[in-house]
Formats: C-alpha cells, sequence, structure tokens
C-alpha cells in the first residue's frame, strides 16, 4: 500500500471514528428534538461518504484492481452520497429554520425531486454512453462532474435561502450568526473538497473541512442546548445567570431597566384537568407569544423560562408606559394563539414588573418585587372576575 493511500485512508477512518462518537453521544440524548435526529442523519451520511472515500483511495493505489466497473461503482457511490449530504442538510435546515409544512409527503417528495431525476439521468448516461463518463483508462470525465455539482448546488440555493433569509429578520446578532453558519456550511465543505480536487488531490483536505466544520458546529449546539430550556425554546435559570453577571447587561445608557415576571394563571388546573401534555402545550403557546412580541417591540431585552411556568424578561424601554403596553399586547397575542391552535380552555397569564435601579438595588430584590406584583395583578384579576359574575 503506498503512503498516500494509507494516509489517506487513515484520514478517513479517523473521521468516521469521531462522527460515530458524536452519534453515539446523541443517539443517548434523552431529549432528541427534530432537529437533532435530523442531524444525525448528516452525519451517517458523512461517515459512509468517507468510507466510499477509503475504496476510491484503494482503488487510485491499485490495492482494489482499477477495472471500469471498479471506478464506476466507487464513483456512483460518492455522486450519490455528496447529493444525499446536501439533501440531508438541507432537511436539516428546514427543522432548524422552522419551514412550516415541510413535513407533508408532497412537500418531503419536491425537496427529493432533483435528487431522483438527476440519479435516473446519470444511470441512462452511462447505460448509452459510458466512455463519456469514465475514460479507458479509467478515470472520472468531465461529464461525471456535472453530476456531482448540479444537485448540490440546487440544493446549496435553497439552504442559503432559507438560512439567509431568516437571519435577516432575526435581530439578535448571536442567533443571527448561527443562521449564516448554517447556511454557509455546505458552502464551506464544497470549497474543501474543491481546493482538494483541483490543487491537492492527495491530500484529505475534504475530510478535515468535514471534521473541522462539524466539530465547530456541534460546540455551538451544545453551548446552546447548556443554555436554552429545552420545551419552550427560551433561555434557561443558567443563562439568566451568566446574563445577569455582566452589569452591562442590566443597565444601558439613555433606557430603564425593568423586570417583568409572567406566569399562568391555574396551570395545575390544566396539568389536572387536561393532563401534562396539554400543560406542555400551554407553556409552549405562552413561550412563542412572548418571544414574537418581544421580538416585534424592538427594545433591549433578554427573555427566559425562569421554572415551572413562570417566565422572565428583563427589558430596557425608554419609558415605562412601554412595559404595559407590552403585556398588554402579549396577552392579546396568547388569546389568538390560543384560538389559532383550538386549545380546548382559557389560558390567562398574570404579570408584575418592577424597576432595577441603579443605585444600592440587586437584582434579586427587583425579582422578588416583580413576583409580589405578579401575585397582586393575579388577585386582583381574579376579584374583578368574580364580581363580573
Amino acid at each position: 500500500m503506498s503512503d498516500f493511500a494509507l494516509y489517506y485512508i487513515e484520514a478517513n477512518v479517523m473521521c468516521i471514528i469521531v462522527f460515530a462518537i458524536l452519534l453515539i453521544h446523541n443517539h443517548f440524548n434523552l431529549d432528541r428534538q427534530e432537529k437533532q435526529i435530523k442531524y444525525d442523519h448528516v452525519l451517517i451520511v458523512f461517515m459512509l461518504y468517507f468510507v466510499a472515500d477509503c475504496l476510491w483511495a484503494a482503488i487510485e493505489a491499485e490495492i482494489i484492481p482499477k477495472t471500469r466497473f471498479a471506478m464506476a461503482a466507487n464513483a456512483f457511490m460518492l455522486y450519490v452520497l455528496m447529493g444525499a449530504t446536501v439533501y440531508c442538510w438541507l432537511i436539516y435546515v428546514m427543522a432548524y429554520v422552522q419551514v412550516p409544512h415541510r413535513n407533508r409527503p408532497i412537500n418531503r417528495f419536491a425537496v427529493l425531486f432533483p435528487f431522483l431525476i438527476s440519479t435516473m439521468v446519470l444511470v441512462l448516461h452511462y447505460i448509452l454512453a459510458p466512455q463519456t463518463l469514465i475514460s479507458e483508462a479509467n478515470e472520472a470525465l468531465p461529464d461525471f462532474s456535472i453530476y456531482l455539482i448540479v444537485v448540490p448546488d440546487i440544493y446549496l440555493v435553497a439552504i442559503l435561502f432559507y438560512t439567509f433569509r431568516k437571519a435577516r429578520g432575526e435581530e439578535n446578532p448571536m442567533e443571527k450568526r448561527k443562521y449564516i453558519f448554517v447556511g454557509a456550511f455546505p458552502l464551506l465543505v464544497m470549497t474543501g473538497g474543491m481546493i482538494e480536487t483541483l490543487f491537492f488531490p492527495h491530500l484529505p483536505i475534504y475530510c478535515f473541512t468535514c471534521l473541522i466544520l462539524m466539530l465547530v458546529f456541534y460546540i455551538q449546539a451544545i453551548e446552546v442546548r447548556v443554555s436554552m430550556d429545552p420545551l419552550t425554546n427560551l433561555n434557561n435559570r443558567g443563562q439568566l445567570m451568566r446574563y445577569i453577571s455582566q452589569k452591562s447587561n442590566l443597565h444601558q445608557e439613555g433606557r430603564q431597566t425593568y423586570v417583568v415576571m409572567m406566569d399562568i394563571d391555574d396551570f395545575k388546573a390544566i396539568n389536572d384537568t387536561y393532563g401534562h401534555a396539554e400543560g406542555d402545550k400551554a407553556l409552549v403557546t405562552v413561550a412563542n407569544s412572548l418571544k414574537k412580541v418581544v421580538k416585534k417591540n424592538g427594545m433591549p431585552s433578554f427573555l427566559g423560562r425562569y421554572g415551572g411556568d413562570e417566565f422572565i424578561l428583563i427589558a430596557h424601554p425608554e419609558m415605562k408606559e412601554q412595559i404595559d403596553h407590552l403585556i398588554s399586547i402579549a396577552r392579546e397575542e396568547i388569546s389568538r394563539e390560543c384560538a389559532d391552535d383550538g386549545i380546548p380552555y382559557l389560558l390567562l397569564v398574570s404579570a408584575g414588573y418592577d424597576e432595577l435601579k441603579k443605585e444600592q438595588d440587586s437584582f434579586q430584590n427587583c425579582v422578588q418585587r416583580a413576583d409580589e406584583k405578579l401575585y397582586q395583578d393575579k388577585h386582583g384579576r381574579k376579584a374583578e372576575a368574580r364580581k363580573a359574575r
């Protein structure tokens, strides 16, 4: 075995082992959401591609006889796995940015259609004119490269469309960077492949590019998992502690700082009457409504799940009235969400807030004051409801 083939195969095997470790770690995660499952599919396809790449190195080194059949079979395998990699990443992206109706059979078929057509055309092309794809010296010809490029490019355009559209509408700089990275990921991987093909055909640059980018992406995903509440996808208590540890987050020049506490009225009754699954749905409905309202409002803020059915908002308005308006709009949005989702019960939230003073005030004291006002709001509205009866 040549030194080139040995090194190339070792590099690919190393990537397979690392990806297998990531896959096993994901598999035993107790909270496997849709986008994580789609991410696992990408890992599997990458691993299969590296296996095919090992076979290619073995054929080039003539460890496996370099026949027309061996070259054609391996080339076809690389084509299928190349297309499958970008296809799986597109499916992952659609889950990541929450594309509506993405799981409908007709939509899933529409996404798969370019790959199916290209594969059928390639097979027909090889049957009718194999010499235009594989040379007499058993080398892949430029006509074959067209098949390697067309379908991945179609999927790449769709990936960039979904992610950059989402990034353009995202005001949080950190979230915007995440969407851009997710969209640019296949472009960076393909760039690594092109550098290998054009300049360093005997170096596993594509393999190492995939490995580095997937590890960077995986680390980012772990950070998100650590900082986000898995049910509502809001910031969790740990992320809140990290946020308030920086004084610059709590006090912004020219703006006031308010801590808003909110919870769901009679949440225990929802769980007891309709079940915990419906209780989870109520939490998600409130969380989604709050996210929409905070995003549309535009003021600098931090939104998180404080615990149980409690939510916390740290907002920086220019005037106090903006907080009252935000709470009012949030209640309207929750009602609208309930109507759209056909929720069979009345979903109401209580809210209380207080200003965080710059001098001799602590975040914990402000939370306590906001919490007291939350219960005043809850009891006051219940008293009004009893009078109305």
